[in-house]
């Protein structure tokens, strides 16, 4: 009888034991899990362990960092650079619309800053929503049901701004690319609408779309094609006289200028503008000159 209430005894002893261990383990544990491993760290630490997952593509690991690096240095050297370093993040993880967001409050707090054309140009490239397979893959593969042009439109808009305002930022020739393609994309899609029409026998709503591209794209070779749309429709409805005006038309302009010349065109604009400024202002130095001395 002895023994068993002495194995009693020893069982209760290690079951005591036992669950002080394991509750002292466990609150060591729930005070680590509560514990900030950032918290004391310099601007300049937190930076660099940001940097260094955004260049392994850590995206959410690198923008809780950068956040960090802004709420806790706020007015720091780094907090400019956070922020667009986030928003890049954003990006790269497909988060189109918080990278805009975070490129719009760049913009309202630093509108003059250096960094300010990447930030548009960055907002340009989420506002196409771009992919994988690339922002023009975008716009050409979706069913015609069920494609919207507002995003490029949008896009288009950034773009130019952009090229206006920062004509000699290391941006602006790619912006001005990109211009271009999306004029084109745009035409291709109302030319598409415009055949769909044609193809359903809605021969009215093809002339109405196919003059569409006539008054907004006219210098796009796709203005050639959505004329030929509008003959073929005017055949189509038994209006041989509307349909020979239009080949005559389509005749005379056989050698027109192309929009292959159009961002050409873009770029001698901006041009011409930025010299008309610097011609009234004459000591304000260019954005590449403000941000090589800020460096």
């Amino acid at each position: 009888m002895s023994v068993i209430k002495t194995s009693l005894l020893r069982l209760c002893v290690c079951l005591a034991l036992g669950g002080l261990i394991l509750t002292t383990a466990s609150c060591s544990w729930l005070k680590n899990l509560g514990t900030d491993q950032t918290e004391g760290w310099s601007a300049d630490k937190l930076y660099n362990e940001a940097r260094d997952n955004l260049n392994d593509g850590n995206w959410e690991t690198a923008r809780n960092y950068y956040q960090k690096l802004e709420a806790r240095y706020p007015y720091g050297r780094y907090a400019q650079q956070a922020q667009i370093e986030t928003a890049y993040a954003y990006f790269k993880d497909t988060e189109q619309a918080q990278c805009v967001q975070t490129c719009d409050r760049f913009l309202r707090q630093y509108p003059e800053h250096p960094l300010s054309p990447y930030a548009m140009y960055l907002k340009g490239m989420c506002t196409l929503d771009e992919d994988d397979g690339g922002w023009l893959s975008w716009i050409y593969t979706q069913d015609l049901s069920q494609r919207d042009s507002s995003a490029a439109r949008d896009a288009f808009d950034i773009f130019k701004e952009l090229v206006e305002r920062f004509p000699r930022s290391r941006y602006a020739n790619d912006a001005r690319d990109r211009m271009y393609e999306l004029v084109v994309a745009q035409a291709s899609y109302e030319l598409n609408v415009a055949k769909y029409y044609y193809s359903r026998k809605a021969y009215i709503a093809a002339i109405n779309r196919a003059q569409t591209v006539l008054t907004d794209f006219q210098s796009t070779d796709q203005a050639m094609e959505a004329l030929e749309v509008i003959k073929n429709c005017y055949t189509a409805l038994d209006m041989p006289d509307k349909a020979s005006e239009i080949q005559r038309i389509i005749d005379n302009n056989q050698n027109r200028p192309s929009i292959r010349n159009y961002k050409y065109q873009v770029q001698q604009q901006a041009e011409q503008q930025e010299e008309a400024l610097l011609t009234a202002v004459k000591d304000v130095p260019a954005p590449g000159a403000r941000a090589k001395k800020r460096k």
